[in-house]
């Protein structure tokens, strides 16, 4: 019985080594490509499927998923105001703080009075991939959204854009300053 048991436990060997290696465990979790339309407009109809990994060699360019109109105006054709306040969140998050729900309140209050199109552009900091941080800055433009949808301000109205860490207002490489990159902000455009 030794000699089997034995010639047994080489071939259960390999074939155990064989069998991890071939699972493994990833270093990292998988990525998904985003199918989000282009920030100029929707695909054309006859677009074929989206891939469902990056290519290596693509850059990343802004999600633009819009909740308004099929044809949504162009980022470009959004302007700053003073009456809207961007809004800022913690690190990997993209929760509403206490201070900044008061903010949204009074952007609402504005936009509920004023009855432009709003931009909310969602940020994050220089920390992550550009596709992590360009998911994280769309769930922030969501989320900020969402709040002010349940505040009254008609979704049709609201289109919601992601630059990721893309377009920071601080540069330096401190807490600081990415907790001002964290943010969203607001454009407005008139009807």
């Amino acid at each position: 019985m030794a000699p089997r048991r034995g010639s047994a436990l080489l071939f259960a060997v390999p074939v155990l080594a064989l069998s991890l290696f071939l699972v493994g465990c990833p270093k990292r979790p998988a990525t998904t490509a985003a199918s989000a339309p282009p920030p100029t407009g929707s695909p054309s109809p006859s677009a074929a499927a989206p891939s469902t990994a990056p290519s290596p060699s693509m850059t990343p360019s802004p999600v633009a998923p819009s909740t308004s109109p099929t044809n949504p105006p162009a980022p470009s054709e959004f302007r700053a105001t003073d009456n809207l306040k961007d809004v800022f969140y913690d690190f990997d998050k993209y929760d509403i703080r206490a201070n900044d729900a008061k903010i949204l309140d009074t952007n609402a209050t504005w936009l509920k009075s004023n009855h432009n199109l709003v931009l909310i552009e969602g940020h994050c900091d220089e920390r992550g991939t550009n596709e992590y941080n360009l998911a994280l800055g769309e769930r922030r433009a969501k989320a900020t959204m969402n709040y002010l949808v349940s505040q009254g301000v008609q979704a049709s109205r609201i289109t919601i854009i992601s630059y990721g860490k893309e377009r920071p207002t601080c540069t330096e490489h401190t807490e600081s300053c990415w907790a001002q990159n964290r943010r969203a902000h607001f454009l407005v455009k008139a009807r």
